[in-house]
């Protein structure tokens, strides 16, 4: 695939890809540089990032570590350079428990997992806790704005606290986007922010199916202090500590707030698990600038997918094997011209990470252990889904349109060299739909740019929108991809990276990093 007639045709001066600078260069237009992206070669890429082979490329499986090799393979073919101080990845640790035993015991009488309660594995850490008392703090809900907060007085510091599921239909929520308060999770960071030893939700739905041998995978298996342990129970033992009147408590928490009481009641929670250690990796190479080698501009996708249920493939070609082969293909052009003497004048980075659907780990991780100096990065262009079409959009652009996120944020330079880049080479619809502030979808805040916007470096994210039939889907597969809208996406972050990369000063910043909307 390897694109060596077109190679001969733009850059007479060099015989091959590596980074070295040509004698007597010969200068190319940048319109025929972004054309060695090409629709076949993106094509024949995803079909191998998003085939069978990859087994939907979880984090941390081998699916995902044979994905990370094709992706460094084709780094090395094109001639880039070790992104990570030698290396063309960068690992980091993920932990998932096994679970080995739970138990759970009100006044002596002990309860069956799965039919009466069910812990948290990533929550809860292994051993035992006993108390003589538990806080009953109806809904949990904690809200400064609205000037709630269902504890009342009471002191929750190390102690056990019960909690009903849902909201009360009095408490009117807003716009907070994915993290509602009133949420499992929700109630669980407001009991730990109060003190709470161990948060116990009152569930639905128990019996329940048994919970898998393995649980979630995580990277903060090491912190500062130890999380609150986290149990599910059913509506029968959370009667056995409140006793007979929780269902009435529980009918009238449907329509109202509950105030928070103390019940007596010897409570045991237990937890034995097996804590093992994994890892994933980023992928990333480089192209050596000219005269700015101590500056950087970085291209950022996420290679990660869901990977297997059973024997079910989630292949994620769209999400996120169309952006993965976008830089592929981008990297592959800034490397053709910098090996015909036509290279960008910064460094350009190539990066492929990791663990962003688990929550955003392998940019997290780079952005925290960076082998580049984050103040000398001018920006970070990122590419999440780019070769499918919002289901929704009904307008007559819906074949030629891009979501553009975070280009008014950090840097009043974003915005109008973006524009200016698309006006004048690709000429795409760019919707600023995902990048309101008050979108409850709070997308500027949900991939991986986020990590780099939250250090200071100013970013652009493309996507292409979430609302599509296959999204999360077994069913998103190469053969659905539009490769021609995907190749002239690609261009336009090509032609913005080419822009940033050969501009006399880095990207201004001015800006101050926007707070999630609530």
């Amino acid at each position: 695939m390897r694109k060596f007639f077109l190679l001969l045709a733009l850059f007479p001066a060099t015989m091959g890809f590596a980074q070295k600078k040509a004698k007597s260069p010969k200068k190319v237009k940048v319109e025929k540089i972004a054309a060695t992206i090409t629709e076949a070669e993106l094509k024949a890429h995803l079909y191998v990032i998003a085939g069978a082979e990859m087994e939907g490329r979880e984090t941390a499986t081998e699916g995902q570590r044979k994905a990370a090799a094709y992706i460094e393979q084709h780094f090395k073919s094109i001639g880039l350079l070790p992104g990570n101080n030698g290396s063309y990845q960068q690992t980091f640790p993920v932990f998932r428990d096994s679970l080995i035993n739970a138990s759970l015991t009100v006044n002596g009488k002990a309860f069956d997992l799965n039919k009466d309660f069910q812990p948290t594995l990533q929550l809860t850490r292994p051993g035992s806790q006993y108390f003589s008392e538990v806080v009953f703090a109806g809904h949990g809900i904690v809200d400064s704005d609205a000037g709630i907060d269902d504890y009342g007085s009471i002191d929750v510091k190390g102690k056990a606290v019960l909690l009903l599921d849902g909201a009360p239909s009095s408490y009117k929520t807003t716009k907070r986007g994915w993290r509602a308060p009133n949420g499992l999770y929700g109630k669980y960071n407001n009991a730990m922010s109060k003190g709470a030893s161990a948060i116990i939700i009152i569930g639905n739905g128990f019996p329940r199916q048994a919970l898998q041998p393995n649980g979630n995978m995580y990277t903060n298996l090491y912190a500062d202090k130890q999380p609150a342990s986290l149990f599910t129970v059913s509506t029968d033992l959370a009667t056995a500590i409140v006793g007979e009147g929780l269902k009435d408590m529980i009918a009238k928490g449907k329509d109202a707030a509950i105030a928070p009481a103390v019940f007596k009641a010897n409570t045991m929670l237990e937890l034995q698990k097996k804590v093992s250690q994994l890892e994933s990796t980023n992928v990333l190479g480089y192209i050596e600038g000219s005269d700015k080698k101590d500056e950087w501009l970085i291209l950022t996708a996420h290679y990660d997918h869901l990977g297997k249920r059973g024997d079910v493939i989630y292949y994620g070609a769209d999400d996120d094997g169309s952006g993965t082969v976008g830089i592929m293909e981008i990297a592959e052009a800034f490397a053709m011209a910098r090996a015909g003497g036509n290279g960008p004048r910064r460094n350009v980075l190539v990066m492929a990470v990791s663990g962003e659907e688990k929550g955003l780990w392998g940019s997290e991780y780079f952005s925290e252990n960076s082998p580049v100096p984050m103040d000398k990065v001018t920006a970070d262009l990122n590419i999440d889904m780019i070769g499918r079409v919002d289901t929704e959009r009904k307008s007559a652009d819906t074949l030629n349109y891009i979501y553009v996120v975070g280009d008014d944020k950090l840097s009043t330079e974003l915005k109008p060299i973006s524009e200016m880049v698309n006006k004048k080479y690709v000429k795409l619809s760019l919707d600023y739909k995902y990048n309101d502030p008050a979108d409850p979808n709070q997308i500027y805040f949900r991939s991986d740019h986020f990590n780099f916007a939250r250090k200071g470096v100013p970013v652009i994210f493309y996507y292409d929108g979430m609302l599509q039939a296959d999204y999360h889907k077994p069913t998103d597969t190469p053969d659905k991809i539009n490769y021609k809208l995907l190749k002239k996406r690609a261009d336009l972050v090509f032609y913005t990276a080419w822009e940033m990369a050969n501009r006399d000063n880095m990207i201004k910043r001015d800006l101050e990093l926007p707070a999630m909307a609530r």
